[in-house]
């Protein structure tokens, strides 16, 4: 009793009272799904790191080319020496064992050309199935971020609706009060109908201030997602509502997913990435086969410079290479643990499908189910109202009905957000996220 007389005070002195935002505030960026999922794509750290992680692999694969393509290098030599005769072996009667000092110069170019490398071949298109690889890895941790932030948009959409959802309960408590006040003065009702109806307002006025707080507490993860400034207003465009969505076939789901699922494609790049590095194991037991020559001009002054070259082509073979035992041990242990990375992948993708199935299926029968139990609550608190307002009963029924209608706006929220997060689901399990969230998360 102390504490609804206190309640009641606090009340009555406007220490329950919402403030209202400042004249001066800045206009809120109202923000769309689709503007942060884009902007998530263009600002998220994990999306930029992704990308150097590709023009790594293609920069890898230009050096690999390299090893492939003709050599040139151009020298420049001038010099100045003596030399000791007798230290390298030349004894002559009667000649100083020192001689010079005397000049060279040497200006040269030099060419190298492989004409038969077979390992370093393969080892080239191995590095393009790498850089395949890394895009398609690009695109996975795009349609992950998808995911990510379409599910930070639908956090802070559900806070905002219960947000939306507190301050209409308010709305209502303080309608109830003015009604508690005057079935008193009528002599209809009695104090502890009005204090019982003060105490709903405040508890009611309490909770619009925490769901407040907390739907802005929500907005802080999804802008630092998306690369916003933290300290810019900001607000959602769109709020949380029903849309719904055919779902698909599993058997056509799950085939096509596999076609289109970027993380499964990654796997596949590198089982054949291994395949061009098999080759290339086995061709280090071929010869290979280079050209190379060199021409210029030779003397011992600039004045004396004569033309000079050579050309010669070289043929070689690894005799005794035990290294290509080791790295073919290596290549079936790749191998064999992509194989079974790749077989449990293709569950996970037939799972994650058949659970956001069964989870849309779900959602959408809770939302029908709680679109109806909140229509229910609300025709029950105004005719609980109406008993009141008769004199017929007290204002019990009244709090219970506004408790009824707090719990049947909850499980409407409830039932919306896992509807939503199904479909988002079901979009990042089909593979191609990014070509299709538009339709699965009703954005036109």
């Amino acid at each position: 009793m102390r504490n609804a007389a206190l309640s009641s005070a606090l009340l009555a002195l406007g220490l329950f009272t919402i403030p209202a935002p400042p004249a001066d505030a800045q206009t809120p960026y109202r923000l769309t799904l689709k503007e942060a999922i884009e902007k998530g794509l263009q600002n998220n750290l994990r999306v930029l790191v992704a990308s150097t992680q590709v023009h790594e692999a293609a920069g890898t694969r230009q050096r690999r080319l390299a090893k492939l393509l003709p050599r040139v290098r151009g020298e420049s030599l001038a010099n100045a020496q003596t030399r000791n005769l007798r230290a390298i072996g030349i004894d002559i009667p009667g000649a100083p064992d020192i001689v010079g000092p005397f000049s060279n110069y040497d200006f040269r170019a030099w060419v190298d050309q492989p004409l038969l490398d077979l390992p370093n071949y393969y080892r080239w298109k191995a590095s393009g199935q790498q850089e395949q690889a890394a895009r398609h890895d690009y695109q996975d941790v795009r349609d992950l971020l998808i995911r990510q932030v379409a599910a930070l948009y639908l956090n802070a959409q559900a806070a905002a609706a219960r947000a939306q959802a507190a301050a209409s309960r308010v709305t209502t408590a303080e309608e109830l009060h003015r009604l508690a006040r005057d079935q008193r003065e009528a002599g209809v009702a009695t104090g502890v109908d009005v204090l019982r109806a003060e105490v709903e307002l405040a508890n009611e006025r309490q909770r619009l201030l925490e769901a407040r707080n907390t739907a802005e507490q929500a907005l802080l993860p999804l802008a630092r997602a998306i690369g916003l400034d933290l300290g810019a207003p900001l607000e959602l465009a769109e709020p949380l509502d029903f849309k719904p969505v055919a779902p698909p076939e599993i058997a056509t789901a799950v085939a096509s997913a596999l076609d289109k699922r970027a993380d499964y494609l990654s796997l596949q790049a590198r089982q054949e990435l291994l395949g061009e590095e098999e080759k290339s194991n086995r061709a280090r037991r071929l010869p290979r086969l280079s050209f190379g020559g060199n021409y210029g001009a030779i003397g011992r002054t600039p004045g004396e410079l004569r033309s000079t070259g050579a050309v010669q082509g070289t043929v070689s073979i690894e005799l005794f290479d035990w290294d290509r035992r080791g790295e073919q041990v290596e290549i079936d242990s790749r191998r064999r643990r992509l194989e079974h990375q790749m077989a449990d992948l293709r569950l996970g993708i037939e799972e994650e499908i058949r659970d956001a199935l069964l989870r849309l299926d779900s959602a959408t029968q809770e939302v029908h189910v709680a679109q109806q139990g909140r229509e229910l609550a609300q025709r029950e608190l105004e005719l609980v109202r109406e008993r009141f307002q008769a004199g017929v009963t007290s204002n019990i029924e009244v709090t219970s009905a506004q408790e009824a209608v707090a719990r049947a706006q909850e499980n409407h929220i409830v039932a919306l957000t896992r509807h939503a997060d199904a479909k988002m689901a079901l979009a990042r399990a089909l593979g191609a996220t990014e070509q299709i969230y538009q339709h699965y998360l009703g954005i036109q």
